[in-house]
């Protein structure tokens, strides 16, 4: 969990976190999450993000920091995580003592009490019927701006209804981690904002409202469960008493309606139309601004988080950095500058030959191994070490450029 305050000059103030596996042993993570036997259900405890809040206002405060100068907070939750709200709690969020930290006021609040979240895969079969309840994989990411993925709120909702229905029964309310943190400093449910609310496959992108079709494959009941979505830069109010009680803060500090980390990336980066972003890790993910897009099976189409009339795209590939650490390592001895050097001695286009490396199976597209071509499209068992690399780098890059055009994504002259 991590903390920042900055000025209207956007000069950062203060900075903090906490490191749910170090600050939080109690809860015995490994990564901030649970992975539980069967290896595809990934879970986190609930009261852990409530109590790692707890924990850093607590810093925050004997560091001596003004709590009556903030304005207006918001913030960011990872995306597709979901908090689901046991009958009643509404009533102990309004009334938190503020003579009592929130994770001890809160403890009996959730009836679900490891939250799934992004890296949960195990919701295949439910990601299957949603598919097959709406027409099909691409009439789903027409309406939603994904086919089913089993990370998605929508899947793990219809999990929990199928397998645990008096769990479900008992829920008043489900939020996204996201609306759930804002929750905790409105002293009530927090909406779930579009650009969030659209990595879930319950949301009409277009409409910016729940599709009953969606909801109705997934559980009963849903649509009061889930609430009103909101634009994302939407004002929700203004912060509870609690906090003004607690840490000083002002009554008059607004919230502003918090949002995934992907969304909040392209507000973050300030990206505007016709821009692109990747960001190279272990997984390669870029994402982009759109105007008119085209949802397809391959990547995801969300509201855009600034503007809510346009749009973002996102896509995802597996075989990022640990491939281009592979291919550095068996040309060039480990050598990030051997690497670059050979990269620059080659030419753009590398002589029509080409290269597609997957180690792993990926996503975008679905394949795997290691596919190389001559310039007169044979397939060959191996390149020069230059060749080699430079095939890797544009194999690459050339991927991310035709299926982001694929979204509707327009590169500009």
């Amino acid at each position: 969990l991590k903390v920042i305050a900055i000025d209207e000059q956007l000069r950062v103030i203060y900075e903090d976190n906490v490191h749910f596996d170090k600050d939080l042993p109690e809860f015995k993570t490994q990564g901030g999450v649970y992975i539980h036997s069967d290896r595809l259900t990934v879970t986190s405890p609930v009261l852990m993000w409530v109590k790692a809040l707890d924990i850093i206002l607590e810093k925050m405060k004997s560091s001596g920091f003004n709590f009556s100068q903030v304005r207006a907070l918001s913030g960011a939750g990872q995306q597709h995580g979901s908090v689901y709200w046991k009958k009643g709690s509404i009533q102990m969020l309004k009334n938190a003592s503020p003579e009592l930290p929130l994770h001890q006021s809160l403890k009996g609040c959730f009836s679900v009490s490891n939250s799934p979240i992004w890296m949960d895969s195990s919701t295949a079969s439910q990601c299957s019927a949603l598919e097959k309840a709406v027409g099909g994989a691409q009439h789903l990411a027409r309406i939603t701006g994904s086919r089913a993925y089993e990370r998605f709120t929508g899947n793990q909702i219809a999990k929990i209804y199928s397998q645990t229905p008096e769990v479900y029964k008992q829920t008043e309310r489900i939020s996204l981690v996201s609306s759930f943190a804002a929750s905790l400093f409105l002293g009530t449910y927090a909406p779930i904002d579009y650009s969030d609310g659209s990595g879930m496959n319950l949301l009409q992108i277009w409409e910016k409202v729940w599709a009953k079709s969606c909801l109705d494959a997934c559980a009963p009941g849903l649509e009061e469960r889930l609430g009103c979505p909101v634009p994302s830069d939407s004002v929700l109010g203004t912060i509870s008493p609690y906090y003004s009680q607690r840490y000083g803060f002002s009554p008059d500090c607004k919230i502003v309606a918090f949002t995934g980390d992907n969304p909040a990336s392209l507000a973050g980066m300030r990206l505007q139309e016709g821009d692109i972003a990747i960001s190279l890790g272990t997984s390669d993910t870029l994402f982009l601004w759109i105007q008119e897009p085209t949802p397809a099976l391959e990547g995801h189409i969300l509201c855009n988080p600034v503007d809510s009339q346009t749009y973002m795209a996102l896509l995802c590939f597996k075989n990022g950095s640990l491939m281009r650490e592979r291919i550095r390592n068996d040309c060039t001895s480990g050598s990030w500058d051997e690497f670059s050097k050979a990269l620059s001695s080659t030419v753009a286009g590398n002589n029509g030959n080409l290269g597609f490396y997957f180690d792993v199976m990926e996503i975008t597209p679905e394949a795997v191994g290691i596919h190389r071509f001559n310039r007169d499209n044979q397939k060959v068992s191996g390149f020069p070490k230059e060749v080699e690399i430079r095939a890797l780098i544009e194999g690459q890059f050339m991927a991310k450029r035709i299926h982001a055009e694929k979204l509707g994504y327009k590169v500009c002259k």
